[in-house]
C-alpha cells in the first residue's frame, strides 16, 4: 500500500512555528523599543534566515564539496 500524500511535505510545520515565533519576537522587541515596524522586518528578516538554514539543514548536503565549482558557475 502506498501512502496518500496530501501534498505537505514532511518537516513544513517546524519551519513554520520557527518563523512565526521569530516574528513575534520581533514584534515584542519593536514594542519594546517603540517601533512596531522596525520590530517586525527585523523579525521577517531573521525569519528568512532561519527559513534558508533550516530548509538548508533539511536538504542533508551539509559539508558537499565540489572542487569544480567556484560560486559564479550557473
Amino acid at each position: 500500500m502506498t501512502e496518500e500524500r496530501t501534498g505537505f511535505p514532511r518537516g513544513r510545520i517546524g519551519w513554520i512555528l520557527g518563523t512565526v515565533l521569530l516574528i513575534a519576537l520581533g514584534a515584542l522587541f519593536g514594542l519594546i523599543w517603540g517601533s512596531l515596524w522596525l520590530g517586525l522586518v527585523l523579525g521577517a528578516a531573521i525569519g528568512i534566515g532561519w527559513l534558508i538554514a533550516y530548509e538548508s539543514w533539511r536538504g542533508r548536503t551539509a559539508g558537499l564539496d565540489d572542487p569544480d565549482d567556484n560560486g559564479a558557475q550557473l
